[in-house]
């Protein structure tokens, strides 16, 4: 999974620590001065993805060979995926788009890159929407509106 935000995430991503800081008030840490590209992925679109692999079992290939292997297959009846959004969003235009659902600016602390973390991430989907055809729905602003609105109900803020 790449980057998944939404109700009941986890409360040490990005999306949660940014929405509790910025409603009280407090700084966010923003790395790599906010140039970081993250494929941020909404957790409807993550379970859908899952559904939809769930119902299609791959059949082994009794050709796969150990000596020249080829990753889109194997002997075993499985398949891996990548489950993501299938584009990227630089960490700045994330930021924006809670501000503006929150109706508050944050104060940034705009800080390097740390070590080691990578700049840029990145689900390439198509076997997925060639298998069975997933594409992600939910765009950024979507999911953070969607988000923000079961932040404000559930921690009454």
């Amino acid at each position: 999974f790449f980057t998944v935000y939404g109700p009941w995430g986890r409360p040490d991503m990005a999306l949660f620590l940014f929405t509790r800081k910025i409603l009280a008030g407090e700084p966010i840490d923003v790395f790599n001065y906010g140039r970081h590209r993250r494929d941020f992925t909404y957790i409807d679109d993550i379970v859908e993805g899952v559904i939809r692999v769930l119902d299609r079992v791959p059949e082994p290939d009794p050709a796969w060979s150990g000596d020249a292997p080829d990753t889109a297959g194997s002997k075993a009846p499985y398949r891996l995926y990548n489950i993501g959004n299938h584009q990227t969003v630089e960490l700045t235009r994330y930021i924006e788009v809670l501000e503006r659902c929150l109706g508050k600016s944050a104060e940034k602390n705009l800080l390097p890159l740390q070590p080691g973390d990578v700049p840029d991430t990145y689900a390439d989907v198509e076997d997925l929407v060639r298998d069975v055809g997933y594409r992600p729905a939910t765009s950024v602003e979507t999911g953070i509106a969607r988000f923000v609105d079961w932040y404000r109900d559930y921690y009454k803020a």
